[in-house]
């Protein structure tokens, strides 16, 4: 097999307005990077709307250099790569109001607010972007997948003909619908079972420390050296990161690697803007800064993520699709969390962790709680309709709870929510308690080789 960097590039047809795509997506940040370089500002609001058009702009662009540069490295680094490019608009918005926890823990100590201050705290908000980030990942990524593929599977089968997906394999109409997984992404599965397990415990601290940074970027670890011995193969790529990965070596290469640099710039000079306006907008218009760092801040930066999965899955290559959001999940769990307690120690001048109060405990445990029966529900390495359905069924149960309850009525849903995660999470791994001794066993030891041979 000739090395990866010598390939040629996959055969796909140029798209002529992927150029004008790659430059809408400059064009959308531009304003925002504008304002930061010139220091200006309109409004809250509307600075926040335009930063983070900024950051959904640069993420884009991230996404289409990511998958381009799929080209030139193996398949499962490949994935491990895309998803861990397109979470750095979630890493660099978080890590500011981490940065400005710190900053607050350094002044006022572990409460981050002066005495009598009724604002929210930022290291709490540190945690909110984190958990929302998660729980959107999950709740709406996983389920837009298979919900997407569903609707076109009717589709077709209502026009009486079949649909073609993943590597050609025929959807016959009226035949269930479920997205199954490769044996491969046994992987990635396992390590999120392992940060998964170990992130239960987070709730019962009341700080996340650099003992944590140590095992779970421990995982992450693991996790990037047993993807990377993954076989090479051509990657099928769309749109403009499609318009890139077929041209050659060269070009092909200065064009991912510009847009990775333009990206990164957007990010830099936008994020802290951004996570800024959006605290300044909930003081303006009255709305909670929790709600708006928790769901606004990372809708923004997971929207074209989520976007390109769900292209995919409507193109019925859900196994790409879903195995990237898997990917992202584990870059999430493990790098993201990890390092947060690294970031506020440096921010904060002391070797303290991240202070977790009462309402972050519940916030931990829902999002872990989702992430196991996240998992739970591919065991098998599939999922069905009505595992998507209670995927975005509770996610949306939660979030318009918490969004119409408060003080003890608020905490009770929570706790009432995560139980419900855990005992159907416990009660699909008792019930296919063989699919999970075979997952742990592929995903941590068996050899890519073997994985990759029901391919061949």
């Amino acid at each position: 097999m000739p090395d990866s960097a010598e390939r040629s590039a996959p055969r796909v047809p140029t798209r002529s307005r992927s150029p004008l795509l790659v430059a809408g997506a400059v064009a959308v940040a531009l304003p925002g990077v504008v304002m930061s370089v010139a220091g200006l500002s309109v409004s809250p609001p509307l600075d926040a709307l335009l930063y983070g058009l900024a950051i959904v702009g640069a993420a884009f662009l991230l996404s289409w250099a990511a998958e381009a540069a799929q080209v030139d490295i193996s398949a499962g680094l490949a994935i491990a790569l895309l998803a861990l490019v397109a979470v750095l608009p979630e890493y660099a918005v978080d890590f500011v109001f981490t940065i400005q926890g710190g900053n607050a823990y350094q002044l006022h100590g572990p409460t981050c607010l002066p005495p009598g201050s009724t604002d929210q705290s930022p290291c709490g908000l540190a945690l909110a972007n984190m958990t929302g980030a998660n729980r959107i990942l999950v709740g709406i990524g996983w389920a837009l997948v298979v919900l997407l593929a569903a609707v076109r599977l009717r589709r077709d089968s209502s026009r009486g003909r079949d649909s073609r997906g993943d590597g050609g394999t025929t959807h016959r109409p009226g035949h269930a619908t479920r997205v199954t997984l490769s044996r491969t992404d046994s992987v990635p599965l396992a390590f999120l079972l392992l940060a998964t397990v170990y992130s239960l415990t987070l709730p019962l601290r009341v700080s996340i420390t650099l003992v944590d940074l140590v095992v779970l970027v421990g995982i992450f670890i693991g996790y990037s050296v047993r993807v990377a011995r993954a076989p090479a193969e051509e990657p099928d790529l769309i749109g403009p990161s499609a318009w890139v990965g077929e041209k050659a070596a060269g070009p092909r290469r200065a064009w991912y690697i510009g847009l990775f640099v333009v990206a990164a710039a957007v990010i830099l000079l936008c994020a802290e803007h951004f996570a800024d306006s959006l605290v300044e907008t909930g003081t303006e218009l009255g709305v909670s800064q929790f709600f708006l760092v928790q769901w606004v801040a990372p809708f923004a930066s997971e929207a074209p993520e989520l976007l390109v999965a769900g292209l995919y899955a409507w193109r019925l290559k859900t196994t790409d699709a879903l195995a990237t959001l898997v990917s992202s999940k584990v870059n999430q769990w493990t790098l993201l969390v990890g390092t947060l307690p690294l970031v506020f120690a440096l921010a904060a001048g002391s070797l303290h962790g991240l202070p977790i109060d009462v309402e972050q405990r519940e916030e931990l445990l829902l999002t872990a709680t989702q992430s196991l029966f996240a998992v739970a529900l591919l065991v098998t390495l599939s999922i069905t309709v009505s595992g998507a359905l209670a995927l975005v069924g509770l996610f949306a149960l939660q979030f318009v709870l918490a969004a119409v309850l408060s003080g003890p009525a608020q905490d009770l849903e929570l706790l009432i929510i995560s139980g419900i995660y855990v005992v159907l999470a416990v009660g699909l791994f008792v019930w296919q308690r063989r699919s999970l001794g075979r997952l742990l066993r592929d995903g941590l030891r068996t050899p890519y080789v073997e994985l990759t041979r029901e391919h061949q």
